[in-house]
């Protein structure tokens, strides 16, 4: 019979680490919803003068 033995901390610092990536890949959508919002706020004018257009938009608030 085999016994897996788990420290309490090892757990604790597992959730704690999947909890932290969860925030920072909320943060990043978040982010990247932000950007999008206001890329498409600009006219196409405005876009064209940082030297954007709207097909843009989607890789820019990637981040890509």
């Amino acid at each position: 019979m085999s016994v897996v033995e788990m420290n309490r901390n090892e757990v604790a610092g597992g959730l704690g680490h999947a909890v932290s990536r969860l925030s920072a890949m909320i943060g990043g959508w978040n982010e990247a919803r932000a950007t999008r919002r206001e890329l498409n706020r600009l006219t196409d004018r405005e876009l064209d003068d940082i030297g954007l257009s709207r097909g843009d938009i989607e890789r820019v608030a990637r981040g890509a």
